[in-house]
């Protein structure tokens, strides 16, 4: 069975700043904040959270479901690709009129990012549904989206019994209180990064032990210091892997999540499937793009065992 990958398939723009945004941006003058920052580097990649899942879990040797809404006009050169690595697009819905989502990021020398967003056929998203796809499911995911279609389509797999892995990401301030409670009830794993993980809290009114009782488990990732599991009262940490050269930040987020899927696709315990996570996170800093990381199953296998003393 599967792996749908749902969410954003977008086209990234990615800039670098050679220095630091806090040495620009003066706390006390948020208020009147007009900033230019002078990007030298200019990268045009494919990406968005869905696609960049998919793509790494093809590497991983897994067979994704891509489910999402692109435009109609500009989608070739994304189309060729995602053909070129194996990526299925049977469950992709052009969209005529509409232009595909495109991401524009500043990147900082600490890998802090400032991202604009343009959503295109993403805010359509909704009308390629899981209704659509007749096929079993092993575990979906549900990620950045347009609104409706986060909403729907994790409303839809919990109605199949299909086990859900909820990435809210960038969508999380979409979301109104009572959406974000049900967009958490009964996932199987809620996944975020720690500032995430509060907003969430702050977001839904639900205290940390509500929010728990109701998703198999949380995990909260923390960048340099890992992530925390979180299962009933339960916590465990997975330390982060260093790079071993630091060339991109964008997508390591993604590739955590491909890796920690892949760990549970396999049946593998959720700890396992984190440090899965990890470790392609960490190969995907060294790589500049979303979808520029080059590994063969084998590659994974070899670099996991290095890495944590044990075999995968």
């Amino acid at each position: 069975m599967a792996i749908l990958c749902s969410g954003s398939v977008a086209v990234d723009h990615i800039m670098v700043y050679g220095g630091c945004f806090q040495d620009v941006i003066l706390p006390g003058e948020l208020h009147v904040l007009n900033v230019a920052f002078h990007v030298p580097e200019l990268r045009r990649t494919f990406g968005g959270c869905a696609a960049n899942i998919a793509f790494n879990l093809r590497l991983l040797g897994e067979e994704p479901i891509l489910l999402a809404a692109v435009g109609g006009a500009d989608f070739g050169d994304y189309a060729a690709w995602l053909d070129r690595h194996g990526i299925r697009r049977d469950h992709l819905l052009c969209i005529e009129g509409e232009s595909t989502a495109g991401a524009y990021i500043i990147t900082d020398q600490n890998g802090n990012q400032i991202t604009g967003f343009h959503p295109g056929a993403m805010d359509r998203a909704h009308e390629a549904g899981i209704g659509g796809i007749p096929e079993p499911i092993e575990i979906g995911v549900v990620s950045p989206n347009g609104k409706r279609a986060m909403v729907e389509h994790a409303r839809g797999l919990k109605a199949r019994g299909t086990p859900v892995l909820i990435d809210p990401g960038q969508g999380l301030p979409l979301l109104t209180r009572e959406e974000l409670v049900e967009f958490i009830e009964g996932a199987a794993y809620y996944v975020v990064n720690d500032y995430e993980w509060r907003l969430t809290l702050k977001n839904s009114g639900l205290s940390e032990a509500a929010l728990l009782s109701r998703v198999g488990a949380a995990i909260i990732t923390s960048g340099a210091e890992g992530s925390l599991l979180c299962r009933g009262g339960e916590r465990e940490r997975v330390p982060a892997l260093p790079a071993q050269r630091v060339v991109d930040p964008t997508g390591c987020g993604d590739a955590y999540r491909a890796g920690l899927l892949h760990g549970l696709r396999r049946g593998f315990e959720l700890s396992c499937a984190a440090r899965m996570g990890s470790l392609l996170g960490a190969l995907q800093v060294e790589c500049p793009g979303t979808q520029g990381l080059q590994l063969t199953p084998e590659d994974f296998t070899r670099r996991y065992s290095a890495a944590f003393g044990e075999p995968a």
